[in-house]
């Protein structure tokens, strides 16, 4: 996942991969509030060496690069070879940071090599989220830094909670395992502190993030709603829900949703509520 992750967690390199990318403007938009308090709580410092998990298109990792300079070095990493290539095609040859499609949890990792570990939505996607930690805590050096910003609850962020409340009465949810991987994995605070303290970490802070998220874009209030409806059929649970059902079931759903997002304040953009985690430790 690559970062912020709303998609599911398989087929990154297919069809989840192709619309992340073809999202990534709105995407950007939306998580960037996020992304910058998770960059603040990491305080990155020249020459450090710097690990960005689950680094997408590059966002955070080209903004930590730049803070550690010429003389530190960034390497992000991304199961999505379509955002690799994204990433790595964007990246300016003075800058010291490169891109590699692997998934962080398994792939061979320099021992204590890295000053922080860091992730923008990348964490939450884990089979084993312990084993996973345990495995990338060892490519940091005695007393580096792991931080990272995750959602919080479903129910806390409005970009689930809005749409799937507007086809509760069309669509048949899916019951899901809040703890499975993906999006919401973390949500419990107490379940990601033990599962932090069980792969070794130490000094483990958890602290609630939320944030007003502009999603959907226009000119006009109309267009601004619409946007928001195009990116909640293209990402998200709402897009995975309707993905096998008829015109006229799509058709409903739609209109319910887009009425969900009109009643949201706004005027060039919807207004909605987001809610995560900051996360930091050491080693």
């Amino acid at each position: 996942m690559s970062d912020a992750q709303i998609l599911p967690t398989h087929d990154w390199n297919g069809d989840s991969g192709d619309r992340w990318a073809a999202n990534l403007e709105r995407l950007d938009i939306m998580l960037k509030d996020f992304g910058h308090a998770a960059i603040t709580a990491a305080d990155a410092q020249p020459g450090e060496h710097i690990l960005d998990i689950g680094c997408g298109s590059g966002t955070s990792t080209f903004v930590l690069a730049e803070q550690v300079g010429t003389q530190g070095y960034a390497l992000g990493v991304d199961i999505s070879e379509q955002l690799v290539a994204v990433a790595s095609a964007a990246t300016p040859d003075a800058r010291p940071v490169e891109f590699r499609c692997a998934d962080a949890a398994t792939a061979p990792l320099p021992a204590q090599e890295f000053d922080l570990l860091f992730s923008r939505f990348g964490v939450m996607f884990f089979d084993d989220p312990v084993a996973a930690f345990t495995h990338m805590r060892g490519a940091l050096k005695l007393g580096g830094r792991l931080a990272f910003v995750c959602w919080r609850g479903a129910q806390e962020n409005d970009w689930v909670r809005l749409p799937m409340a507007a086809i509760r009465d069309i669509v048949q949810p899916v019951p899901a395992d809040p703890n499975a991987p993906g999006p919401f994995a973390f949500g419990d605070r107490e379940r990601l502190a033990n599962i932090l303290a069980a792969a070794g970490f130490t000094a483990i802070e958890i602290t609630p993030f939320d944030t007003v998220i502009s999603y959907g874009h226009g000119d006009t209030r109309d267009a601004a709603v619409d946007d928001a409806l195009e990116m909640a059929f293209q990402v998200g649970p709402l897009s995975r829900a309707l993905a096998d059902q008829p015109d006229d079931v799509r058709a409903k759903a739609a209109s319910a949703v887009r009425a969900a997002f009109a009643k949201r304040p706004g005027e060039t953009s919807v207004q909605i509520d987001g809610a995560a985690w900051i996360v930091t430790a050491r080693n």
